[in-house]
């Protein structure tokens, strides 16, 4: 049970991404009061919790009446997660999630798609959907996942002095490394899922 979710903790945390978001965090917060960003930070966080963590509970429901099944979820996250990590590896100018606008935000881009993003959703559905009975366990991670992130976006302006933008990159690489690792393992086994399934 501690290796499932320390491994879903893990991966949501590799999905939300705290450190590769901190460059985001900080331009979208750029004319907001320093006595309130924190705030914003913490109202953001808990906007992206509230719903990766009602898609838990909504989200198998709502692949059943699309018709989907565990298998194209399992393909398709892995492709989502995959195109991440990409980015992650090989940065764009604008970013993981593209320019944030100017003023305070509110939900867009910070809690979607900064941290409740196409591949945290699909993360979340991909943990449910593994082991339904185990939602309480999968909530409990998604907690940890999304306090360590609120922690380090609370510091992100100090963290991004202290480690110099050069070890947030080397950082953020890594991490994207390790996210296809795990990607290319999800469609994989979902292609072998896929096989042992067809008729013989």
């Amino acid at each position: 049970m501690l290796h499932t979710f320390v491994s879903a903790v893990v991966l949501l945390l590799l999905v939300a991404d705290p450190l590769g978001n901190i460059p985001i965090f900080v331009a979208a917060l750029r004319n907001v009061p320093p006595r309130r960003k924190a705030r914003v930070i913490l109202r953001e966080c808990l906007i992206a919790f509230a719903i990766l963590a009602g898609f838990m509970f909504v989200g198998q429901g709502f692949l059943d009446v699309l018709g989907l099944t565990d298998i194209s979820l399992q393909i398709g996250g892995g492709v989502i997660l995959f195109l991440i990590a990409l980015r992650m590896v090989f940065p764009v100018p604008e970013g993981i999630f593209g320019a944030a606008p100017g003023g305070e935000p509110f939900i867009v881009p910070l809690a979607i798609p900064a941290l409740a993003g196409p591949s945290a959703l699909g993360t979340v559905l991909l943990l449910v959907s593994r082991d339904p009975s185990k939602v309480l366990e999968w909530i409990g991670a998604l907690t940890v996942a999304m306090l360590i992130s609120a922690l380090v976006l609370v510091f992100s302006e100090r963290l991004q002095e202290w480690m110099g933008e050069r070890a947030l990159i080397a950082i953020e690489r890594l991490m994207g490394l390790i996210l296809t690792a795990i990607s290319v393992e999800m469609i994989l086994r979902g292609i072998r899922i896929f096989i042992a399934e067809l008729p013989h």
